[in-house]
């Protein structure tokens, strides 16, 4: 076949070895890989297997997603028509859809997937439902004439009909101009299917870390192996003493740590409708600068409803309770009776969203439809028409009858001659009318005008000029798709976050600034930025203006692109949502993609990282919210850990300096490496958010993991942790105590319990904090003290770690100097809140 098969190509998907082999390469994945060498050659069998069982979660957790993650062109298969009526050689004929071929001439009917790109030659009332390229909710009427202009957005192709699409009403007949991936459809297959994925925030920032501490780590196990043999010490010890330096200075629990954190925060999302997809998502959410949300049915509600209603120079809200009285009920009987949208055997309106808006407006002020029509039923219609913009309806009234005509203001107005007001039949101001129109068009309104004519008898050819002729003006309606509830103080929450919203709509420019003013994203004079007009921009120029446009409108997919990998140019972290298949390939280049989860297509969820089961703005803010707090926790593991890594190192590099033995044994240090990092550790994950966590800005993308002082208080609480434990070695061997060691052993475990308690919050106090706010880590810390009291107390341990039992004047003094440590966090705690000490983490 010349033109190949009409289906959408697929890339090989990648061998599930090749997949599972790829978990194995990250540099700290490698890292613990060989700490786990290293433990299994000095005989510490047990650090080996909890290393490898760490490593083998890891890898199965991130090979599950990455398996389920590709399945984006294969919901986007699904999408396509299976067969078409096609006509060759006179004959129509069924074929299968992948079968067509350029030049085909296809039948549409309502109801039909459309299954190529055609160029339509006769549409009979033929409208289309267009929401998977175009992302918005009307239908689209379609027609047959040739359009003055080439360059046209895909929502006004109206003489175009696109594979996938559906018809929802009328007929028409298309020649078939693209086929397979030339078809707007597979444009877009196109782009989902470029580029690779995006690394995480996180994890840039654990490979950075990973690097620099495994070179760091090697240096200073070199220097104590070296500084240690000069100084007399048996070579073999030394040799231990460094490599279990080695092996307790790897924080091993760290990818436990982050996957455990991403997954409770997955969890605790779902309950809030925010679906994860891939975990590495939640902790990007906390760097996101930049939300692009899509307008309908994100930040509005994905509904029509008639918002205000005009008529005798009055306007009202369409909640109000209109009087019994002209023009009012002859304006309210004409949106019920003129009107194609019907209930539903559940009693639900159905039908076009403008028609069921009409309805619904209509019943909701006491005329339905149903009472109105036994007594005016339709005898005659005159279709909606693109060139007239009007449509007509007439209904037996009394003795004659009576049409409606509703349609665009410009369209209908001029062609009326009187006005109904509330004293009959009055002289008309068209300037008037059409100023209160243009006011709420102005306000994000769609507008509709409504007239009426009587007649003694139905004209016998009811030709639209002259039955459209000489009518009498009743009224001005104006429909919305209103704006959420949640949606305007979602936005000025990300906002006081420092993150950036940005409404991407494929409606037109007028209503997309009118909402966005109405939500908070943008004043009412806001520039927007239309598709045509970003199509025209070059790549330079484009860029300088991305961080100042609020707002986008009548966008095509390949622009959506575009406006992201700009957005990125700048630095910035982007989360984009959509909910349609024109959304896919914007959702899958973003930071974050975020997919509608009610109204949405498979192809945008499966392309995305999150999924919005409620399809709200607000739910967003919420799951930021709970990105920020786990990257916190995160942080916090790292701060605990490392600086007890450091204390250890610290403790047997400073003792020979200051003629103290050497302090620890290999067995206490994997032992506190061992306990310090295990359940304290993971119980950090679970700690509550901070006060004023969505009052800062958002972490800058280019931050080291260890900013705001972190990498200070690691160096500085190590140092001291190590002070108050080389301080009991020195008290305990000046009294002349042998159990020298034991107090080393211990004073350094406690402190780091003491440390733990304190490293809660960044800037909070733990006596306002409260010890109940976080039962687990409480219940660790216990739990970890209770079996440091083992090791010293009983005897069977006794022989294993070389420990021996505390009288109660050691182990008040252990207590007492561990409790330094948690003061002294107290302390720095107390000048970061008072702007003296780390002003950058203040933010």
């Amino acid at each position: 076949m010349q033109h190949g098969a009409n289906a959408l190509r697929e890339k090989p998907p990648r061998a599930m070895w090749r997949m599972l082999l790829d978990q194995f390469t990250d540099f700290m994945i490698l890292v613990l890989i060989g700490a786990a060498i290293v433990s299994g050659v000095i005989g510490d069998i047990e650090d080996t297997l909890a290393i490898i069982a760490i490593v083998l979660l890891n890898a199965v957790i991130g090979f599950v997603q990455e398996a389920r993650a590709e399945q984006a062109m294969a919901a986007l298969k699904k999408m396509a028509a299976s067969s078409a009526v096609v006509l060759r050689n006179g004959q129509h004929h069924m074929v299968p859809a992948a079968n067509i071929v350029p030049g085909d001439i296809v039948l549409l009917e309502a109801g039909n997937v459309i299954p190529a790109d055609l160029r339509l030659i006769e549409a009979i009332q033929l409208k289309a439902d267009e929401a998977l390229l175009t992302g918005e909710a009307n239908t689209i009427e379609k027609i047959s004439e040739p359009l003055p202009e080439s360059e046209l957005p895909v929502g006004d192709r109206r003489n175009m009909a696109y594979k996938g699409t559906t018809a929802t009403t009328g007929r028409g007949i298309g020649i078939v101009v693209a086929t397979g991936m030339a078809t707007e459809l597979g444009k877009i297959a196109t782009l989902l299917d470029a580029g690779d994925e995006l690394k995480t925030p996180l994890q840039r920032r654990l490979t950075a870390f990973g690097k620099r501490l495994g070179l760091a780590v090697l240096s200073i196990c070199v220097i104590i192996f070296a500084v240690g043999v000069l100084r007399g010490e048996a070579l073999g010890l030394m040799f231990l003493t460094a490599v279990s330096l080695a092996v307790a200075a790897i924080p091993e629990a760290l990818p436990a740590i982050v996957t455990i954190s991403l997954a409770l925060g997955a969890r605790k999302m779902v309950k809030q409708q925010a679906l994860i997809r891939r975990l590495p998502a939640v902790e990007t959410l906390g760097s996101v600068t930049f939300i692009c949300s899509d307008k309908t049915g994100t930040l509005t509600q994905n509904r029509m409803r008639v918002d205000q209603l005009h008529a005798a120079q009055t306007t009202r809200q369409a909640g109000d309770r209109p009087p019994a009285a002209e023009p009012w009920t002859t304006l309210f009987s004409a949106l019920a009776l003129s009107n194609d949208a019907h209930r539903n055997e559940h009693g639900q309106a159905t039908g076009d969203p403008t028609e069921v808006a009409l309805f619904l407006a209509a019943l909701d002020a006491g005329y339905d439809k149903a009472t109105l029509h036994h007594d005016a039923p339709r005898v005659l219609e005159l279709p909606f028409d693109s060139d007239r913009k009007r449509m007509t309806t007439f209904h037996r009234d009394g003795t004659g009858f009576v049409a409606y005509t509703k349609g665009a203001p410009e369209s209908v107005v001029t062609r009326c001659i009187q006005a109904l007001g509330t004293n009959g039949q009055q002289k008309i101001l068209r300037d008037d009318i059409l100023a209160a129109a243009e006011h709420m068009a102005a306000q994000g309104l769609r507008v509709l005008a409504v007239a009426s004519r009587r007649w003694a008898a139905l004209p016998h050819d009811p030709d639209a000029e002259h039955v459209e002729s000489d009518l009498l003006f009743v009224g001005l309606v104006g429909m919305i798709d209103p704006p959420r509830a949640e949606a305007k103080e979602a936005v000025a929450l990300c906002k006081t976050a420092g993150i950036t919203p940005v409404m991407i709509t494929g409606d037109h420019a007028s209503t997309a600034r009118a909402i966005a003013f109405h939500l908070g994203i943008a004043d009412v004079n806001a520039m927007v930025l239309t598709g045509p007009e970003l199509a025209i921009m070059n790549d330079d120029e484009f860029r300088q203006k991305v961080r100042h446009v609020r707002v986008y409108a009548r966008v095509d997919p390949a622009q959506k692109i575009r406006i992201v990998e700009a957005l990125q140019a700048q630095g910035e972290y982007v989360a984009m949502t959509g909910d349609g298949v024109n959304d896919a390939p914007a959702l899958k280049r973003a930071d974050i993609g975020v997919a509608m989860g009610k109204g949405g297509t498979d192809v945008a969820r499966e392309a995305s990282s999150l999924v919005l089961l409620d399809d709200n703005f607000a739910t967003i803010v919420g799951a930021v919210r709970e990105g920020r707090r786990i990257f916190d926790n995160i942080r916090k593991f790292i701060r605990f850990a490392m600086t007890g890594n450091s204390a250890e190192i610290w403790v047997i590099f400073l003792a020979p300096f200051l003629g103290l033995p050497i302090p620890l044994l290999p067995i206490h240090i994997l032992w506190i490496n061992l306990l310090t990092d295990g359940l304290p550790g993971l119980a950090l994950a679970a700690e509550p958010a901070e006060k004023g966590i969505m009052q800062r800005p958002p972490r800058p993308p280019t931050e080291s993991i260890f900013a705001h002082g972190m990498w200070q208080h690691i160096i500085w609480f190590g140092l001291i942790i190590a002070t108050v434990s080389l301080a009991a070695q020195a008290w305990a061997i000046h009294l002349g105590s042998d159990n020298w060691q034991t107090m080393v052993f211990t004073v350094l475990t406690l402190s780091q319990m003491a440390h733990v308690l304190a490293v809660r919050s960044e800037r909070e106090s733990l006596f306002s904090q409260g010890l109940r706010s976080n039962l687990a880590l409480l219940g660790a810390v216990a739990l970890t003290f209770g079996l440091q009291m083992a090791t010293v107390y009983l005897p069977a341990l006794n022989r294993i770690f070389r420990t021996a039992p505390l009288n109660a004047q050691e182990l008040g003094i252990c207590v007492a100097l561990s409790a330094l440590v948690f003061f002294s966090v107290e302390l720095e705690k107390l000048l970061v809140r008072r702007g003296r000490l780390y002003q950058t983490a203040a933010c």
